[in-house]
């Protein structure tokens, strides 16, 4: 396949630092922002008459529906407006470009919203026809699910109370408190004995940041771009160490038998690179903050 590495991780996280806002937070507090997403409707053309030997594919074109599932929680990648119930963010606008090769327009896709550790319970349970959430793609994950791309390469970091200088990277974790998601491949890596952190394990990211700022926990792991919305929301009170520590590739997550699903998807994910849809919905999501685009250049394998 093309599918390259997509525009640096350095790139899309100074635009989240910029704008970027984070759900279950209150606003109005100094420094604050209010928590939300940025809305962009882009378009894409609905292919027709799509023949591909997927089982997966071919019940959710018998129904008229493709039921995607997402993240609601992560402003610019996967954000569900509260009050509109529309969801927006560069996965949402991944999830939108595939449907159309797909043959499904936008009034087609129902999105649902799945928490990180019933990602591959849904998948393989058929809940979704397929995923796309800042999902990495790991070994244990492939055991169970099959991915597309990867279309997005992130790096696992540290957020930490801006006063706190104890933590300057993943070497300064002996006995601190670490949270994380459960089944997130961040809280994983900083389960390894060579940190000596110790861990909490929560179901958001948001109730993570909510025992940051409450004392509970020392610091919050996971990807550096969903961090750094984290931190830009409360700007005098949080900060990113800034030393990501692990790579996280973002697949396409997919029944794990449905080799026709997969390799369908990872062309769409190279038709889109290559024609600028990627591009532009690159710049109205994590761009926003003015962030130069980098355009994925190192081929990567299909998984």
């Amino acid at each position: 396949m093309k599918m390259r590495k997509t525009a640096a991780a350095g790139a899309a996280v100074l635009a989240l630092a910029a704008t970027a806002t984070a759900c279950g937070g209150k606003s109005g507090s100094a420094g604050d922002k209010a928590a939300g997403g940025v809305i962009y409707d882009g378009t894409y053309t609905v292919a027709k008459n799509v023949k591909v030997d997927s089982p997966v594919l071919k019940a959710a074109q018998k129904k008229g529906v493709l039921t995607i599932g997402v993240k609601a929680d992560q402003p610019f990648l996967g954000f569900q407006d509260p009050s509109t119930k529309k969801y927006s963010g560069f996965d949402i606008e991944i999830a939108k470009m595939v449907a159309a090769d797909l043959g499904f327009s936008e009034k087609q896709i129902k999105f649902t919203t799945v928490d990180s550790s019933a990602r591959e319970t849904k998948i393989s349970n058929h809940d979704v026809d397929y995923f796309v959430g800042t999902y990495t793609i790991n070994s244990e994950r492939k055991k169970q699910v099959g991915f597309a791309g990867p279309y997005y390469t992130a790096g696992a970091d540290l957020l930490v109370r801006k006063d706190d200088k104890s933590i300057t990277g993943p070497d300064k974790l002996q006995g601190k408190t670490v949270c994380s998601i459960k089944g997130s491949t961040p809280l994983q890596e900083i389960k390894n004995p060579k940190y000596g952190a110790k861990t909490t394990e929560l179901t958001k990211y948001s109730q993570c940041v909510t025992q940051l700022l409450n004392g509970g926990v020392n610091a919050v792991t996971t990807d550096d771009a969903i961090l750094k919305g984290f931190a830009a929301q409360r700007p005098t009170k949080l900060r990113v160490v800034d030393r990501p520590f692990t790579k996280e590739p973002y697949g396409v997550g997919v029944d794990k038998d449905d080799k026709a699903l997969r390799k369908a998807i990872s062309e769409a994910l190279d038709k889109h690179i290559d024609n600028g849809d990627y591009k532009k919905a690159y710049d109205n999501t994590l761009g926003k903050s003015g962030s130069k685009y980098s355009a994925p250049k190192t081929p990567l394998p299909q998984y």
